[in-house]
C-alpha cells in the first residue's frame, strides 16, 4: 500500500534540508520531519534515494524526490494554490533558476574555503568569496527580497545565508559579508530573519556554533 502525505528526509544542520520546509510551510502542507544521522544513514533515506544518498528527499504519497532546488519547485507546482514560490513570468522564472544555480555552483564553491583555511590564505579566500555574492548581491539590488516585494524561490534557496553565514564567520574568525562590502546583502539578512516560516524552522545558533566548531577543528586537522 502506498504510503499516503508528504515526509521529509533531512538533518536538523543542513541549510539544504531547510529550503524544503520552508516552501511546504510556504504553502500550508503539513509534513512529517524525519531527522537523519549522516553518518549512518537509515535504510528508508537509502531506498527513497539511491543515487546520490544525500539529504533533502521529499516523499509525497511514496514518490521519492530529490535535490533541494528541484524539491521546492516540485512544491510549487504541486501545491499551485498556496503562496506563490516561482515568479508567474516565464523570464523571471529563468532568471530565478539561473542565479539559483549560480549561487549554489559559485557562491557555496567560494564560501567553503574560508571554513577550511586560516592565516594569509584565508583573506585571500575571504575576498574571492566577497566578490562571488557581490555578483549575486546584483539580483537584489532595489528590492526588498530577491523574489521582489515578498519571500520568493531564491530567497528560499539562498536564505540560508542570514544564519549559517554569521556562524561561520565567527567559528573562523573572518568576516564576509559586511556593512562595506556587501551592504545590500547584508540588510536582506534582517528581512529574511524577520519571515515567519523562518524564524520558525531555524536550527538553535548555539548547537549549530558548536558543530561548526567541531567540523572545522577536524578538517584543519586532518
Amino acid at each position: 500500500m502506498v504510503e499516503k502525505g508528504v515526509k521529509v528526509f533531512g538533518m536538523w544542520a543542513s541549510p539544504m534540508a531547510i529550503r524544503v520546509e520552508w516552501a511546504l510551510r510556504l504553502k500550508g502542507v503539513a509534513y512529517e520531519y524525519v531527522d537523519e544521522d549522516l553518518a549512518n544513514k537509515s535504510d528508508a533515506l537509502l531506498r527513497h534515494n539511491p543515487v546520490t544518498k544525500k539529504v533533502p528527499v521529499l516523499v509525497h504519497d511514496g514518490e521519492p524526490i530529490a535535490e533541494s532546488t528541484i524539491i521546492v519547485e516540485y512544491i510549487d507546482e504541486v501545491w499551485k494554490d498556496g503562496y506563490p514560490i516561482m515568479p508567474s513570468d516565464p523570464y523571471e522564472r529563468a532568471q530565478a533558476r539561473f542565479w539559483a544555480k549560480y549561487a549554489d555552483e559559485k557562491c557555496i564553491a567560494a564560501i567553503y574555503p574560508v571554513f577550511t583555511s586560516t592565516g594569509e590564505a584565508q583573506a585571500k579566500v575571504v575576498h574571492e568569496a566577497q566578490q562571488c555574492l557581490k555578483t549575486l548581491e546584483k539580483a537584489l539590488e532595489g528590492k526588498k527580497f530577491f523574489g521582489g516585494g515578498d519571500f520568493g524561490y531564491l530567497d528560499v534557496i539562498v536564505g540560508w545565508y542570514a544564519h549559517w553565514l554569521p556562524i561561520i564567520e565567527e567559528v573562523c574568525g573572518a568576516k564576509v559579508v559586511t556593512d562595506e562590502e556587501l551592504p545590500v546583502l547584508k540588510a536582506w539578512y534582517d528581512r529574511i530573519l524577520a519571515v515567519d516560516v523562518v524564524k520558525e524552522t531555524l536550527p538553535p545558533r548555539d548547537k549549530l556554533l558548536a558543530l561548526n566548531k567541531a567540523r572545522r577543528e577536524q578538517l584543519l586537522s586532518a
